[in-house]
C-alpha cells in the first residue's frame, strides 16, 4: 500500500520551500510530494510536506493560522523589510519601555489592512513583484485584510525586539515589523523569523532534513497519518458499502449525516480501519445547506 501522510520538517535558513520539497522527494522516493504552505528562504521552522495522498489537503493548511517567532531591529529600514535587503533608512530609536510595547501590541492586534511588500511572490500582469523590485521598480499594491490573532513583544537588546505572533493567511511578518517600526517613528526590519506552528501542528514535532536523510525508506520516516493531521476535525466512521457509493459519485448518501455544529465547515469520513477515506464540506449553495464531497482518498 502506498504510504501517505504529512511530514513536519524543520526548514533551515537559506533553502526555498521548493528546494526542500525536491530534497524530500529524493530522500523518500515518494511519487508525489508538495509543501502545504510556502516559507521564505530567509525564514526557518515548520514546513509541512504532503506525501502522496497528503498533497490533497494542502489548501486546508495553507489557509490555517500560523505562528512565528522573530527578532526585529529598530532604527534600520531595508527595501525587503528583512535582513536580506539593502538599507534604505537609518533613524534614531526613541526611548522604549514596556508601556510602549504594550501599546504597540494593542494597536497591531486584531483585524487590519496590510500592504504587501514589493519583495513578494505576488504577481502584477503575470510578473512576480520581487522581480520588479530587483529592477528598482515599485508599483501600487492594494492593501489586504489580515488578522493578527495574538502578538507579544519583548525587548531583547538596545534596538532589538522579539516578536511572537499568530496570524491569518496572507500576513507578511516582515511587513508587520516594518509597520511597527514606522509607528515608533524609527523604522525597522526583520532580523530573523522562525515558524513555530501551522494550525494545530507544532515545530517541536518536526524533524530536520539531516535527520530525515538518516532514514533509509519512506516506511521509516515519521509520517503523520492524514486522519491524525486533521484530528481537529470531527469524524464519522462509515462501512465499505457506504464508502463505495460515495466514491462512485453518489453524494446523496451524505444526507444521512447530521447538520454541522456551530462553526463547522469540514468533516472527516473514516473507513473501518480508522483511516481517512474522504473529507466533506458544508455548502450553503443549496436550500437549507447540504454536505458535499470535498476530497476522496485512496483506499
Amino acid at each position: 500500500m502506498t504510504q501517505s501522510g504529512i511530514l513536519l520538517i524543520d526548514k533551515p535558513v537559506g533553502l526555498s520551500s521548493a528546494q526542500v520539497v525536491h530534497r524530500v522527494k529524493v530522500i523518500s522516493g515518494a511519487k508525489k510530494i508538495g509543501h502545504l504552505g510556502t516559507l521564505d528562504p530567509f525564514a526557518s521552522g515548520l514546513l509541512l510536506i504532503g506525501v502522496n495522498e497528503g498533497t490533497k489537503i494542502a489548501d486546508i493548511f495553507i489557509g490555517a493560522a500560523k505562528s512565528y517567532r522573530g527578532v526585529m531591529v529598530l532604527g534600520v529600514a531595508t527595501d525587503s523589510q528583512d535582513a536580506t535587503g539593502n538599507v534604505i533608512g537609518v533613524r534614531p530609536v526613541p526611548p522604549i519601555d514596556d508601556s510602549v510595547l504594550k501599546e504597540l501590541e494593542r494597536k497591531f492586534t486584531g483585524a487590519q489592512q496590510q500592504v504587501p511588500p514589493m519583495f513578494s511572490a505576488l504577481k502584477k500582469d503575470g510578473v512576480r513583484l520581487y522581480k520588479l523590485a530587483r529592477q528598482g521598480k515599485e508599483i501600487p499594491r492594494e492593501p489586504r485584510s489580515i488578522t493578527i490573532e495574538t502578538l507579544r513583544l519583548d525587548r531583547v537588546g538596545e534596538a532589538e525586539v522579539e516578536i511572537d505572533v499568530t496570524c491569518t493567511r496572507g500576513t507578511y511578518v516582515r511587513t508587520l515589523a516594518a509597520d511597527m517600526g514606522e509607528a515608533l517613528g524609527c523604522g525597522a526590519h526583520l532580523k530573523s523569523l522562525r515558524r513555530t506552528a501551522c494550525g494545530h501542528l507544532l515545530l517541536e514535532n518536526a524533524v530536520t532534513l539531516d535527520e530525515l536523510e538518516r532514514l533509509r525508506t519512506l516506511d521509516e520516516m515519521p509520517l503523520l497519518p492524514l486522519s491524525a493531521a486533521l484530528g481537529h476535525l470531527r469524524s464519522v466512521a462509515w462501512q465499505m458499502g457506504q464508502l463505495a457509493r460515495l466514491r462512485s459519485g453518489q453524494q446523496e448518501i451524505l444526507n444521512v449525516l447530521e447538520r454541522p455544529r456551530a462553526g463547522e465547515k469540514l468533516l472527516r469520513i473514516l473507513d473501518a480501519r480508522g483511516e481517512l477515506a474522504a473529507l466533506v464540506h458544508w455548502s450553503d449553495e443549496f436550500p437549507g445547506g447540504r454536505w458535499r464531497l470535498f476530497r476522496v482518498f485512496c483506499a
